[in-house]
């Protein structure tokens, strides 16, 4: 069945004009005559059936259906060129795969080790997007995504990576300036999303902390981090993030693991791995690969 839609050059001339609100500046935007920019939306609105501007002499103002529909065409174009410059950015002779992942874990363990997957696979191009909560693959134009292993996940396919165990860590010139300091005496930083992590670790760990839930919070373990190395505190971190700043000697770890808070990492494909694009299928056994060679 043939689709019921305008053309492009109407939707391109609308939306110009309802951005700008103007007829002339529309058409100096798209290198085209003010009476072209008229009879495109004079078109659109026949092929709608609805009045999309206010016309009174020469000036002109959005009706408020033309208002909604602005946000619509916009949000639609906007989609549209994105996704074509995509596939303009694809190599000719070779593939590309979406992979989502936590932003830490993105940012601290799998980006640093994508030139041996690059070395291995020159011709496939692995693209990186930010995913904090789990979500349905199918449809959402993401391959695979690395994340906790979730009951969301259900009826995809999951493959164990990596278990997170959190250890407290801190700056060597905070202990400097506090010689001789227990941990229940330094400034305690603390992850938003996990606001019980000081206790239970206090718990597990048999250290005695006055007040466990006082200090700044972040949202993310990158940003958790990033303050412990400012000298801010001491972080309660995956053990996993901070392997080099560690042996850079810039964190020190004098606390014992928290081996009771820990979660664990899982690879999540929509089908069975064996039915995977070839692409796909490289970058997990790959993963897997790494993430076997990283546990201790």
């Amino acid at each position: 069945m043939r689709r019921k839609l305008p053309s492009n050059a109407a939707l391109m001339a609308f939306e110009a004009a309802a951005r700008h609100g103007s007829f002339a500046r529309a058409a100096e935007e798209l290198s085209l005559t003010e009476g072209a920019i008229s009879r495109q939306i004079g078109r659109l609105e026949e092929f709608l059936g609805v009045a999309l501007f206010q016309r009174a002499g020469n000036r002109v103002r959005l009706a408020p259906s033309g208002a909604r529909y602005a946000l619509q065409v916009r949000d639609i174009l906007e989609r549209l060129e994105r996704d074509s410059l995509y596939l303009m950015g694809q190599p000719i002779d070779g593939a590309s795969i979406e992979i989502a992942a936590l932003p830490t874990f993105a940012s601290r363990w799998l980006i640093p080790r994508l030139k041996r997957f690059k070395e291995r696979h020159p011709h496939i191009t692995v693209h990186i997007a930010e995913r904090m909560e789990p979500f349905v693959l199918a449809g959402s134009g993401v391959d695979a995504a690395i994340h906790f292993e979730h009951p969301a996940w259900a009826g995809m396919h999951s493959h164990h990576l990596l278990e997170e165990l959190l250890v407290p860590v801190c700056s060597p010139a905070l202990l400097d300036t506090s010689p001789g300091a227990t941990l229940a005496g330094l400034p305690l930083l603390h992850r938003r999303q996990n606001p019980d992590a000081w206790q239970s670790y206090a718990l597990a760990a048999g250290i005695a902390l006055a007040n466990p839930a006082v200090g700044p919070r972040y949202d993310l373990h990158g940003m958790l981090i990033e303050a412990a190395l400012a000298g801010m505190g001491v972080a309660l971190v995956p053990r996993l993030y901070i392997e080099a700043e560690l042996r850079q000697g810039r964190l020190v770890a004098p606390w014992p693991d928290g081996h009771t808070i820990s979660k664990k990492f899982c690879l999540v494909l929509p089908e069975p791995m064996a039915l995977a694009a070839p692409p796909l299928q490289a970058f997990a056994l790959w993963l897997l690969e790494e993430a076997q060679t990283a546990m201790p």
